[in-house]
C-alpha cells in the first residue's frame, strides 16, 4: 500500500525522485526499501515504458543496454529515482555506515556520504561563545544530541531542491507517540511514508524483507546488517552504547501502551492491569514497578509532544490507529498531562 502511495505521490507532485537520509538504522532503511519496491511493483504491473511515461522519466538517460531487460530497467530506474545520503559525525560508527552503503547498493540506489561533524562543532562553539562556557554532555545532553540531527537537514534539503526531488522523512509512529524525534532534524521532509507504522512492526517487516520479500520479488539480504543492530539514534558518544529502548522502553511495550491509551482510550490504571498480564511484558520478566514507570513515561511524553505531531509531514493511513492530528487523532497541544492519574498509579 505504501509503495503504491509513493508512486502516486511522486506522479501527482511531478517530483523527479526521492532523497532519503540513510542512517544505517531501521527506519530510513525501511523508507528506502519501500521506494525500491515502488519501482519493482510498478514495473511488474505496467511495464517499463508506462512506468517511465507516468513518472516523466527519460529511459535513454538511464543508459540501458537492453530496455527489454526488466531487471536492468528496475535497477537503473531505482538508481535514477532514489538517492541515499549517509551523514556522519564523530559519534557515527563504521557499523551503521557499512549497513547504509550495503542496503543502498542492494536496492540499486545512488549512495553518497557527507561529513557534518565540522558543522556540529561550529554551531556548538558559537553557542558556547554566547553562553560564556563550553557545552558539556553532563549538562547539555539533549542540546548536543539534537544539533547533530539538525545539521543533517540542510544538505539533504538542498540536494532534493537541486534535483527537483522529494525529501522523505523517516520518523515512525512509535517515535511520533512519544516525541522521540528531532524537529527540523529527522522529521524533515515533504512526505513521511512510515509515520503511520509502529516500530515493532517495522522491525518484523524488515526481517521478512531480508529473508522472504513479496511474492515474485527477491528479498533484500543486505538488510541483515540493519536487523542485526539494536535501534539507536547514535547521537551520544560511542562509549555510552546508546539505544532507543534504553532511552524509552521496549518498543513492543510502547506500542501496546499506545494502542490501549489512544486507540482504546484507556486510562493509566486500566492499562497497568492489562500489561501486568500481557505476554510481551511477562516475557521480558518485568515486574509491576518498571511497567508503572513505562506507563508514566508514555503518558508524560505523549502529552508533552503533541506540538511535534502537529508539525509532521503528511503521511499515509494504512490502519485505524494513525496519530496524524490533521486528519485523524486530535489532542490538545497543552494539557495537564494526566498528572493526577499518574500520581495515583501504584
Amino acid at each position: 500500500a505504501i509503495a503504491l502511495g509513493l508512486f502516486d505521490y511522486l506522479r501527482k507532485s511531478s517530483s523527479r525522485g526521492f532523497v532519503v537520509s540513510l542512517s544505517g538504522g531501521a527506519d530510513s532503511a525501511a523508507v528506502a526499501t519501500l521506494v525500491a519496491l515502488m519501482v519493482q511493483f510498478s514495473e511488474q504491473d505496467i511495464g517499463a515504458v508506462e512506468l517511465a511515461a507516468r513518472l516523466r522519466l527519460n529511459l535513454s538517460n538511464c543508459k540501458l543496454a537492453d530496455p527489454a531487460d526488466s531487471k536492468a530497467v528496475v535497477k537503473q530506474v531505482t538508481h535514477e529515482l532514489l538517492w541515499c545520503v549517509y551523514q556522519t559525525t564523530r559519534n557515527s560508527t563504521d557499523v551503521t555506515h557499512s549497513a547504509a552503503e550495503s542496503v543502498a547498493d542492494g536496492l540499486g540506489a545512488m549512495f553518497c556520504t557527507i561529513d557534518v561533524d565540522s558543522l556540529v562543532t561550529d554551531y556548538t562553539q558559537k553557542v558556547s561563545d554566547i553562553l560564556g562556557r563550553t557545552l558539556q554532555w553532563e549538562t547539555d545532553d539533549l542540546a548536543l544530541q539534537n544539533i547533530q540531527a539538525r545539521v543533517r537537514a540542510p544538505s539533504v534539503w538542498m540536494l532534493a531542491n537541486v534535483r527537483g526531488a522529494l525529501l522523505l522523512a523517516t520518523s515512525n509512529r512509535s517515535e511520533a507517540a512519544v516525541g522521540y524525534t528531532t524537529m527540523d532534524g529527522d522529521t524533515c521532509g515533504g512526505l513521511a511514508p512510515i509515520a503511520g507504522i509502529d516500530k515493532a512492526f517495522l522491525r518484523h517487516w524488515l526481517k521478512w524483507m531480508e529473508t522472504t520479500g513479496p511474492q515474485g520479488l527477491c528479498p533484500v539480504s543486505e538488510l541483515q546488517q540493519i536487523n542485526a543492530q539494536q535501534p539507536t539514534a547514535e547521537l551520544r558518544p560511542v562509549g555510552e552504547n546508546q539505544t532507543d529502548e534504553s532511552d524509552l522502553m521496549p518498543y513492543e511495550v510502547l506500542d501496546s501502551i499506545e494502542r490501549l491509551a489512544i486507540r482504546d482510550k484507556m486510562m493509566p490504571r486500566e492499562i497497568l492491569e492489562v500489561l501486568v498480564t500481557d505476554s510481551v511484558v511477562v516475557s521480558r520478566r518485568a515486574d509491576r514497578r518498571p511497567v508503572i514507570e513505562w506507563i508514566k513515561r508514555f503518558f508524560t511524553l505523549w502529552s508533552r509532544n503533541q506540538w511535534k505531531r502537529e508539525r509532521f509531514a503528511p503521511s499515509f493511513h494504512v490502519d485505524d490507529e494513525n496519530l496524524d492530528p490533521k486528519t485523524w487523532c486530535r489532542f490538545p497541544i497543552l494539557s495537564g498531562g494526566f498528572r493526577r492519574e499518574l500520581e495515583q498509579l501504584k
